[in-house]
């Protein structure tokens, strides 16, 4: 039992230097804790970004999520997007994300917990093309996420790579790292930081942060919040954006 304590003790530790179910969303950076079986999750979600004079909106994304098995969850996200530029605006139906989250290691003792897992997303070419160039395109994201909890702290992050096809467009790779802390039962704080390399042939590279949490209004029903900025090439990428979400567990 000590070397198991030692074990998961150090992953963790080598984790983080790396630069209960409640992770991914409202941050960006994913986890690889999957759905009880045969349970729902359904995030109803706004969220909105703004950057050089312009603003973009999922007004709303509906993330839906299943556990197909205990250690398979499924997950489909449509939404209505908004776009304004300088000149004008748009509102449409957005690319559908769809994925499947596999977690092959998870180990289980005392106040210890470590989980390791895979989340490979899909983007269906759903979007209007006048929501931008971008649209209407299949994107895929191949991640391995990793996950620690000890006692009222959960830690999670890792990589992912972007395959981004298209005329101009080039594969980015994404790192991303979480924190989070239980200040009670129902009230949970976090925040986590992000890096994502350029993803078309004259984009720059995008690094940001966020800090929100989640409160639980009863059993079933919790409210989701995010809110950070870029601090790289910040006018380009990310000079605000915002998350806000009611979680619905089935």
């Amino acid at each position: 039992m000590r070397i198991l304590k030692l074990f998961v003790l150090s992953t963790i530790a080598n984790f983080v230097s790396f630069n209960s179910a409640w992770a991914g969303p409202p941050f960006i950076t994913d986890d690889p804790e999957t759905l009880e079986y045969q349970h729902w999750e359904i995030n109803y979600a706004v969220s909105k970004s703004w950057r050089q004079g312009e603003s973009s909106a999922a007004t709303p994304s509906i993330d839906i999520n299943y556990g197909a098995s205990p250690n398979l969850q499924l997950h489909i996200q449509p939404r209505y997007s908004y776009e304004r530029s300088m000149t004008d605006s748009h509102f449409g139906i957005d690319d559908t994300e769809v994925g499947m989250k596999y977690r092959f290691l998870n180990i289980q003792h005392d106040n210890f917990s470590f989980m390791v897992g895979t989340y490979p997303m899909l983007q269906l070419p759903t979007g209007d093309a006048k929501l931008g160039p971008n649209r209407g395109k299949v994107q895929s994201f191949l991640p391995l996420w990793l996950q620690g909890n000890i006692d009222k702290w959960t830690m999670y992050g890792g990589m992912g790579y972007r395959i981004n096809p298209g005329s101009g467009n080039k594969n980015s790779v994404f790192f991303g790292m979480t924190t989070l802390y239980e200040v009670t039962q129902d009230f949970k704080l976090g925040g986590e930081i992000f890096h994502e390399s350029p993803n078309s042939i004259d984009g720059v590279a995008s690094t940001g942060f966020n800090l929100g949490g989640s409160y639980s209004l009863t059993h079933d029903y919790n409210v989701l919040f995010a809110a950070g900025k870029g601090l790289k090439n910040v006018s380009s990428t990310n000079e605000l954006s915002t998350y806000l979400a009611l979680q619905v567990l089935y």
